[in-house]
């Protein structure tokens, strides 16, 4: 009786299954819950299920899929065939899923390895279906039409007269042009496919295919983001080619690279994750994985260019365009940071923070070299006139064009023990310590290599020249500009003092001696005594005067203004003495009426004479 009361309950529980089921899966489910109800029936339920409903439920999903799997048409072509595909493939993943817990049966099993098998190929079919809906996507998209939310950057050249290309030449690659709106937002996909991608996207994460699914989609992004940088001018460079280029190409490259840079992670990047978010929404950890696989290549191409920089030559020429390397890695940190959040990518965020460090400790590097190349600067041969030494011109418009990057210098110089990549405002300009004792060190390291070259001078009068030229350089150079905020007021008076000392120095040995044959003797009594006295005198002056304006017009005053300076303290140093000194000899009873035999220059000449100095043609100012 017992036996027969269950077989009735059986026959009851199908009968309700298959009256309340509208499908052969409702019926199955419905008989699975009752199977839950009393453990016993359990293994007479499944026997029933397992005999009559798996294999035909099978069957008929294995008809409908294959049909699409061996279509050699894109199904996503037809819309009603994509839902029928869609609908296939939730029965397929549903009774893989409920027939899971129930494998213990041979035939289940059975069943489940057939399923398994269609729903691996399955899988392959939709991720051939999602290629070809992004590549046609890929291809519906114009980089210079009207795709984006904002403005968008025009990659064609609006001049007609500059298309001298063929169209169809595969090998032209269009170079985009200037970009100054980075607020823009590029539909890279139309809105169809992103739909048709996220329902794709939906089965492949449902069935388990997270990564292939993630694979498929970043290999046809990876294309796009690909094509744009070719579009941008760049190329893939190993870190070898990068530090072989010649100057003037590397120049060309970085500009090429910081637009790039600009583009990817102001446009293309945060464009590439809107759409990932669209395509895998719902799936966070797909939408990350899938982003990170889309942009890791063109990030770490970006990146190495950068890091080959970094460590490239640290020739101190090479300052200005590694501080805009620097500059827009460090300007861009906080994009890095927004679009790159996520735990997939974090090592590339790490590696942006790592080549940026390394671009400060290249600067750093560079300046160092700066002063290698001051301390070997050999102080063998003088300059012609005691004029302005290249080496003070070099170091001196070096420093000042460094300058006027002045707040990333103070950044690099900081930054050794605390990285903050925010920019710093204004009030960083108070605490520019660390740079202010960079830039006095290099200032001391070129005075005390000037001091060494001017004793190559054998005169003292060329070598307080030399230093007056140098010395008034630098003043000038540091006066009115970011070198001379960093160096100070007080350093710039001192300095001024020292060319002031310098022109005391240059009188004092060149004129000394010519003031000194000028003074007269008071004392003496004798009248024939005083007047061989002041003759021999006055041949003195005139050998010792002649001998320095010979040799002092070839010198070399590269400032006016010094030079006019100049001229007038002489001038007014020794023409007073000289008038007086031919003044007294004219009284002489003896000479008086034959002074003119004796007096060669008049004071006019002598003034006319020193106005002639200093006009040597050696090095000069720039």
């Amino acid at each position: 009786m017992a036996e027969n009361g269950e077989e009735k309950l059986i026959a009851v529980a199908r009968h309700i299954a298959k009256t309340l089921g509208h499908t052969d899966t409702m019926t199955d489910d419905i008989l699975k819950i009752f199977s839950n109800f009393d453990g016993r029936l359990r293994e007479k339920l499944t026997e029933k299920l397992s005999d009559d409903g798996v294999e035909q439920i099978l069957n008929s999903i294995d008809r409908q899929i294959s049909r699409y799997i061996s279509s050699d048409h894109p199904i996503w072509s037809n819309s009603a065939d994509s839902s029928a595909f869609h609908d296939s493939i939730d029965q397929l993943i549903a009774a893989i899923r409920d027939w899971t817990p129930l494998a213990d049966d041979k035939n289940i099993s059975s069943c489940l390895d057939r399923a398994e098998d269609l729903l691996q190929q399955s899988m392959f079919r939709l991720e051939d279906e999602l290629r070809t809906l992004v590549e046609r996507g890929a291809e519906s998209f114009d980089l210079t039409g009207s795709n984006s939310t904002h403005p968008h950057p025009d990659y064609s050249d609006d001049d007609d007269d500059d298309k001298d290309y063929d169209d169809d030449d595969e090998n032209f690659i269009p170079v985009a042009q200037p970009i100054t709106d980075y607020d823009i937002v590029i539909d890279a996909l139309p809105a169809g496919t992103i739909g048709d991608l996220h329902e794709i996207a939906k089965r492949m994460v449902a069935a388990g295919y997270v990564k292939e699914c993630s694979h498929a989609y970043s290999t046809c992004r990876r294309e796009f983001l690909e094509e744009s940088f070719s579009r941008l001018g760049l190329q893939k460079f190993s870190s070898d080619e990068v530090q072989r280029m010649q100057w003037t190409q590397l120049e060309d490259e970085i500009e090429k690279w910081m637009k790039a840079m600009n583009v990817a992670l102001r446009i293309l990047f945060p464009s590439e994750r809107r759409l990932c978010d669209r395509v895998f929404f719902g799936f966070s950890s797909a939408t990350d994985l899938s982003f990170m696989e889309v942009c890791r290549g063109s990030t770490i191409q970006l990146l190495n260019f950068a890091d080959a920089v970094a460590i490239g030559s640290r020739a101190p020429e090479r300052l200005f365009k590694v501080l805009d390397v620097y500059e827009t890695v460090r300007d861009l940190m906080p994009e890095f940071e927004l679009i790159f959040s996520d735990q997939y990518c974090l090592s590339l965020r790490n590696e942006a923070i790592s080549i940026w460090k390394r671009l400060g400790e290249t600067i750093r590097g560079i300046f160092m070299e700066l002063e290698n190349l001051i301390r070997r600067d050999p102080a063998k041969a003088a300059v012609p006139g005691g004029g302005l030494h290249p080496i003070t011109r070099y170091v001196m418009n070096y420093l000042r064009a460094a300058c006027r990057s002045r707040l990333t210098l103070e950044q690099v110089f900081e930054e050794s023990v605390n990285v903050d990549y925010r920019k710093e405002d204004d009030r960083a300009l108070s605490s520019s310590s660390s740079l202010a004792v960079q830039m006095a060190w290099i200032m001391e390291l070129l005075e005390s290599n000037l001091e060494a070259k001017s004793k190559v001078y054998r005169g003292s009068a060329l070598c307080s020249v030399f230093m007056m030229n140098n010395g008034r350089y630098i003043v000038q150079k540091v006066k009115d500009n970011e070198l001379g905020a960093l160096l100070g007021d007080d350093w710039i008076r001192k300095h001024t003092a020292k060319v002031r000392q310098y022109h005391v120095n240059y009188q004092r040995s060149s004129w000394s001696k010519v003031l000194g044959v000028l003074k007269v003797d008071n004392n003496s009594t004798s009248p024939n005594g005083a007047s061989k006295n002041l003759r021999e005198k006055l041949k003195l002056f005139n050998s010792y005067f002649e001998e320095i304006c010979k040799t002092q017009s070839s010198w070399i005053i590269f400032d006016e203004q010094l030079r006019d300076e100049l001229r007038i303290s002489v001038s007014g140093t020794l023409s007073p003495a000289y008038r007086n000194f031919i003044g007294r000899l004219q009284i002489i009873p003896d000479i008086g009426k034959h002074a003119d035999r004796y007096i060669r220059y008049s004071v006019e000449d002598i003034e006319a004479r020193v106005n002639e100095l200093f006009q040597g043609t050696g090095s000069g100012r720039r």
